[in-house]
């Protein structure tokens, strides 16, 4: 399915990345390992992944340009004669999209499951700020922004 974004592109600016998520988002079609996404607070996120069979030295992740990488594998030992194998440990990369300001904090691997915990940190650089406008004498007006601007962090 195609989306024609063009109407959004007239009134806004660096939406651009928006489009090329939605032509992505179909190729993402791995289902392991499931996962959870909850919100647990106004800002902050938890993302559950069931990793059973995974220790944390088996686990790598992975915050680069606005995204979070998961990545699982189990170190090669001798491997058992199976019967039956119905736990899958087989290797895995699982990619999430993260939105501006958003920061991993920290993660927690217990019972098979990894919980990753994600939270929305705006700068005050980013937040919204007052101008203050002045009127000249022969009615014109000017528009003075701060002399320096909050550095962003």
């Amino acid at each position: 399915m195609t989306y024609d974004f063009t109407p959004l592109f007239r009134t806004a600016i660096g939406f651009d990345r928006l489009a090329r998520l939605a032509d992505a988002a179909p190729q993402d079609a791995a289902s392991y390992p499931p996962y959870n996404i909850e919100k647990t607070g106004e800002e902050s996120y938890r993302l559950t992944l069931a990793v059973a069979g995974f220790s944390a030295e088996d686990i790598e992740l992975t915050v680069k340009d606005n995204a979070l990488v998961v990545a699982g594998r189990v170190a090669e030992e001798a491997a058992p004669e199976f019967l039956h194998r119905g736990i899958a440990a087989r290797a895995f990369t699982r990619r999430f999209v993260l939105a501006d300001h958003m920061v991993v904090e920290g993660a927690d691997i217990a019972n098979g499951l990894l919980h990753v915990t994600v939270r929305r940190v705006v700068p005050e650089s980013a937040k919204p700020r007052r101008v203050t406008i002045n009127t000249l004498a022969n009615g014109a007006k000017t528009i003075n922004a701060p002399a320096e601007l909050p550095k962003a962090a």
